[in-house]
């Protein structure tokens, strides 16, 4: 049966190129993939798959970081120009974009992969030299681009899809395919967790497309390690607007506060117990130079090596925000945008996983050492966080390639076969978990 996810895996490699590059093409930022999400969602559909999406498969209360209503109508007008699929629009407009397939096949285990679906706000390269500006699939949509890998995953789910409906009659249990939005700034996960969705899953992973080490050639690291727990916040100061010359007194002046907790967030104390870090990524405020600024906006990270080291920071944080303000009698507003744990993979997994490639899949180089460092967040932490907390295990996988620059980058283009090793993997370790007796 693995040779046979092989060959299905090879027959079908130009559609899954074919499926990136029209996502890439395409490109929809976070809460925003409505033409990407209604795709999927019909493409499902056809494959025999029960699809539920949107507040079927999302908690409304939970979901960071919400475009306005505004950009979401604009947004949805131009999915259906751009060929969303009218039935299922309908169903994820509003920033209701998850999208879940599930294929029951009997008794037997729940199986969960996760595949995340957004691009990020950064406009694409149009330089000669660029490959999808070559190959005509460069973004079309202004400020938004596929930069790191999302159109790749996508493709690679239906791709995994079309397999895993290919040999159904080998499976004994249920595999349930979850189409994530809004992974950067990692807000759209938590939404999905506690939906219900994962309350029966024995089993979940996911993966990201990565550069290769220098020096290596392993196609795929088994789990992640150093993965940054993180929480994202907007912070506005509110004050009183007032004429900088003649009645400076009569003002509030938001920008001080500002400017206080700027240069206090970044004297946090480090922690001996791990990696910490903060950034304030942004700041709007003030409306002229004679002016008492009235208003000051800040959007600020920080970050933890553990769950713990990051709840230590963002405490700390919010004292200093607060503490800004009541230094210059402001009010502060702060509006939790994002958050992610770190990640825990689970050992089980990892070498159940190690066992189908090195028995299996002979042509798929793992790496010696089970972890390698991600260096940064995902928020599928809360989806594996959520079936580990019933006894289920799984982990976050990388899947090597060569990358032209790095990611979250305007140049970013991966080497496309890397898709073939992701379809092959993902369907192979799916069968495997499927055809226990």
């Amino acid at each position: 049966m693995y040779n046979k996810i092989k060959l299905l895996a090879q027959q079908y490699h130009q559609e899954t190129i074919q499926t990136r590059r029209d996502f890439h093409k395409y490109a929809e930022r976070g809460w925003l993939e409505m033409r990407t999400a209604s795709l999927v969602a019909r493409r499902l559909d056809s494959l025999g798959y029960q699809v539920s999406v949107g507040k079927e498969v999302m908690r409304e209360e939970f979901r960071m970081g919400l475009p306005s209503k505004r950009l979401l109508t604009l947004n949805y007008n131009r999915a259906l120009l751009q060929g969303a699929d009218p039935y299922y629009i309908e169903k994820v407009k509003n920033g209701f974009t998850g999208v879940v397939g599930v294929m029951h096949n009997g008794i037997g285990p729940v199986v969960a992969i996760r595949f995340d679906i957004d691009a990020l706000s950064i406009t694409e390269d149009d330089s000669a030299d660029h490959n999808p500006g070559k190959n005509g699939f460069i973004s079309c949509n202004p400020g938004a681009m596929h930069a790191c890998g999302h159109d790749g995953h996508t493709a690679m789910g239906l791709t995994v899809a079309k397999i895993l409906a290919q040999i159904k009659e080998q499976l004994h249990g249920t595999i349930k395919l979850i189409f994530q939005p809004a992974e950067e700034g990692v807000r759209g996960a938590k939404s999905i967790a506690l939906s219900g969705i994962l309350d029966d899953v024995d089993y979940i992973f996911a993966g990201h497309i990565w550069q290769q080490v220098e020096g290596e050639d392993y196609d795929i690291y088994l789990g992640m390690n150093e993965t940054f727990a993180t929480t994202k916040l907007d912070v506005t100061y509110h004050g009183v607007s007032s004429h900088a010359a003649g009645m400076p007194q009569f003002g509030k002046n938001a920008l001080l506060s500002a400017a206080s907790c700027i240069l206090n967030l970044h004297s946090i104390p480090r922690n001996s117990d791990g990696c910490t870090r903060i950034n304030v990524g942004t700041i709007r405020a003030g409306t002229g130079r004679n002016v008492v600024p009235e208003t000051a906006k800040l959007e600020i990270e920080v970050r933890g090596a553990t769950t713990e080291l990051n709840n230590y920071m963002e405490v700390y944080a919010r004292d200093v925000i607060r503490g800004a303000a009541l230094m210059h009698d402001t009010i502060v507003e702060i509006n939790e945008m994002g958050k992610a744990y770190s990640l825990d993979c689970d050992k089980k997994m990892m070498d159940l996983i190690r066992h189908i490639c090195i028995d299996h899949l002979g042509d798929i180089k793992v790496a010696k050492e089970d972890l390698s460092p991600l260096d940064g967040s995902d928020d599928f932490s809360y989806m594996i966080a959520t079936v580990q907390a019933h006894g289920g295990i799984g982990t976050y996988m990388k899947l090597t390639t060569d990358l032209v620059a790095s990611p979250h980058n305007c140049t970013y283009d991966f080497n496309e076969d890397v898709l073939l090793t992701g379809t092959t993997v993902y369907s192979s370790i799916a069968y495997y978990l499927l055809n226990q007796d």
